[in-house]
């Protein structure tokens, strides 16, 4: 009896052992397998919070089969007291396993919300956007004018609230180092005074990530540092006979182009008109030089320019003056000072505005004066509206 008790319980044994192995085996290929998630989400992870919340989180929204075989797998690679805060990407068809590494991993957040601080030509603005994981596009949630002239949307004051939500400071291409330093001490998650006012044109237009205490002073000198790199580079690839002999007057050149247009295909036939009128002794009369003599680059002159500005003579009057201004007017980006060393090779020497935001081109003057009378008809059919 006692013989075929413990032949029995053997016998259970041995299948428990089986059943307990194939068990551990499917649990291991579940966790390893393609996840059921048909479209990527964004997971938050708060700080402080359990993988246990995380779990049930993602099983609720068809992330993993199961929660339990997450948190057994995070465990058996001693992942469960890893997490880390942040809001990540998770993608489609992400396995538990690769979830886990997502959430375990660390570094910058791959997702969530972010807070924009933009610096522009004509206006700064606070933009409240949030990336769509469907899609991986930003969607905007709010803007507004951060002189305290527009309510501040109740999102912001949300978001702001929350740790894992990232800044950027976004500078446009043709703000002046003063619209910069203005506009940054209206960042309000950042600190410290800047300085002096840099340079004209010794600023890199770009997207900066910027943490909650960040020192203004310092995001100045990344924006010197990146424009400093981006002028060598483009120096040393110059094109052959230009008509300066330094890159700071390229730099010069540059800002000037940046401010003539905002159409990018046009940047290299703009920067031929200039580079020939120099080559044949012309001036250049630009109008965006002279505006700089009178604004200093301290904001937009918001009029006109009259007939006796366009006549008084100021350094930066190219009306007036031959060849370059004696500084940049604006920091111009990438695009901009690679033109300004590589233009194209035409033999224009005139544009104006065409009515669709770009310019008609010309090498003589009678045809530059056939192409102002049509956009003088363009504005006049405009006002009549």
């Amino acid at each position: 009896m006692w013989r075929a008790v413990a032949s029995n319980a053997l016998t259970l044994l041995i299948v428990a052992i089986f059943l307990m192995g194939g068990l551990i085996l499917w649990g291991k290929e579940q966790y390893n397998a393609e996840g059921p998630l048909a479209e990527a989400i964004c997971v938050r992870v708060p700080s402080g919070a359990r993988l246990s919340q995380i779990s049930e989180d993602l099983e609720d929204r068809g992330a993993v089969s199961s929660g339990a075989i997450l948190r057994i797998g995070a465990d058996y690679t001693d992942k469960t007291n890893q997490l880390k805060a942040g809001s990540f990407l998770v993608p489609a068809g992400a396995s538990m396993e690769e979830i886990v590494d997502v959430l375990t991993r660390g570094g910058a957040n791959t997702c969530g919300t972010e807070i924009v601080y933009r610096i522009g030509v004509t206006r700064s603005s606070v933009q409240v956007r949030e990336l769509d994981p469907t899609t991986n596009r930003f969607v905007e949630r709010a803007e507004f004018d951060p002189s305290g002239e527009e309510p501040v949307p109740a999102i912001f004051e949300t978001m702001r609230a929350r740790n894992d939500t990232r800044y950027r400071v976004t500078v446009a291409e043709g703000v002046t180092s003063w619209q910069v330093v203005d506009a940054l001490s209206r960042v309000d998650v950042m600190e410290g005074e800047v300085a002096e006012v840099p340079a004209e044109g010794s600023l890199a237009p770009d997207s900066y990530e910027v943490t909650v205490g960040a020192d203004r002073q310092a995001l100045i000198d990344r924006m010197e540092t990146a424009q400093e790199v981006i002028l060598e580079a483009a120096w040393v690839e110059r094109a052959d006979n230009l008509p300066y002999d330094t890159p700071e007057e390229a730099l010069i050149m540059a800002s000037i182009i940046e401010k003539e247009t905002g159409v990018a295909e046009e940047r290299d036939q703009v920067a031929s008109v200039f580079i020939n009128r120099l080559n044949q002794g012309m001036r250049l009369q630009t109008d965006p030089t002279v505006i700089y003599g009178i604004t200093n680059g301290q904001g937009v002159l918001g009029r006109g320019l009259r007939q006796s500005e366009l006549r008084g003579e100021t350094p930066y009057n190219t009306y007036v003056i031959d060849g370059l201004p004696p500084t940049p007017i604006a920091n111009p980006g990438r695009a901009a000072i690679e033109a300004a060393v590589n233009p194209s090779s035409t033999d224009f020497l005139f544009f104006v505005a065409d009515g669709s935001g770009g310019h008609a081109f010309a090498r003589t003057l009678a045809e530059h004066n056939e192409n102002v009378a049509r956009w003088r008809q363009i504005e006049a059919e405009r006002a009549s509206e």
